[in-house]
């Protein structure tokens, strides 16, 4: 992964129309991302991977746990990115019919070299249509942390229900309720504000659709896609320590927002949001220790009250 704090500011058609006080449309969102993605490759996967709960998984292996670990079924990873929860799932079970979908050819490059002869099906689509899976033919769909990106999200999730079988499941990693990790919100306030400088409005007109962001409205969005279904949403906190301007630098990258500072923008962020996280003074090597938190929830969507065995 590319040291985001390296790069230039992103500009994208996303960006130009927020500083013009427009609202982007579908196609600006996807230019966005598409950007991003392309010049840093893998930055989801560093810091997602880096953070881990009270039982010491990723949100990654968090995921996972929907896919029993002993049946042949067929899993979809939707929006798989560099592969990182593929290689979890084909790790732990060979008997696994896996497959991936994402719409950057440049995390997909990635997740080729790590799936190597692995025999993983990888395609390049976007979520809104997924032409290259059939009707009825994956037991499981797995979504990590990009559900809150898509937009519009609707098709989505009609296209998810077509390609499920009658006993199928969807789980999908989201961000978790603010107030649940200490400190998050403080992190996430701290980085807006830098953004807003250049920004005004960032924020008011964020990534995707806000009905993912919150339990409440993702379950009735969850319900109305999937009216026979049962929907449950679980919360957790995941966290990651370390030297603190390594752990600002990792926590930084996973919001989106800090892709638009400029360089000096960026490590006066950096700088602050460092003291912000700081947990010591100094340690055994006279570098200050830090610690990021933040929320998760995992969304479990069954076709049938039946479970899949």
């Amino acid at each position: 992964m590319k040291n985001i704090n390296n790069q230039n500011r992103l500009n994208s058609i996303w960006t130009k129309s927020l500083a013009r006080n427009l609202h982007p449309n579908g196609n600006a969102l996807v230019d966005h991302l598409k950007t991003i993605h392309q010049e840093n490759t893998g930055f989801t996967e560093a810091c997602a991977s880096s953070c881990r709960d009270e039982a010491g998984r990723n949100s990654y292996e968090w995921l996972s746990e929907v896919v029993p670990d002993n049946a042949s079924l067929c899993v979809l990873d939707l929006a798989c990115g560099s592969g990182p929860l593929l290689k979890i799932l084909f790790d732990r079970n060979k008997n696994l019919n896996l497959k991936g979908i994402d719409m950057c050819p440049e995390e997909l490059v990635l997740a080729k070299t790590r799936l190597k002869n692995s025999g993983i099906n990888l395609i390049e689509s976007k979520a809104q249509n997924l032409t290259a899976i059939n009707d009825n033919s994956i037991d499981i769909v797995l979504c990590h942390w990009a559900l809150t990106l898509m937009d519009p999200i609707v098709p989505v999730l009609d296209e998810i229900k077509r390609v499920l079988t009658s006993e199928g499941q969807f789980a999908a990693l989201v961000d978790g309720p603010m107030n649940v990790a200490s400190g998050y919100a403080e992190v996430h306030d701290l980085i807006y504000s830098y953004v807003q400088e250049e920004i005004p409005c960032y924020g008011e007109i964020d990534l995707g659709d806000p009905r993912i962001r919150g339990s409440e409205s993702l379950s009735n969005l969850a319900h109305k896609a999937f009216p026979e279904a049962s929907v449950t949403i679980e919360t957790n906190v995941v966290s990651m320590e370390g030297p603190v301007t390594k752990v600002a630098e990792i926590a930084s990258g996973f919001f989106y927002a800090a892709f638009i500072l400029k360089p000096e923008k960026r490590k006066l962020m950096i700088k602050n949001l460092s003291n912000m996280l700081a947990i010591s003074k100094v340690s055994k090597d006279n570098e200050r220790q830090g610690r990021f938190s933040m929320p998760i929830s995992r969304l479990l969507v069954r076709q049938s009250i039946k479970s899949i065995k």
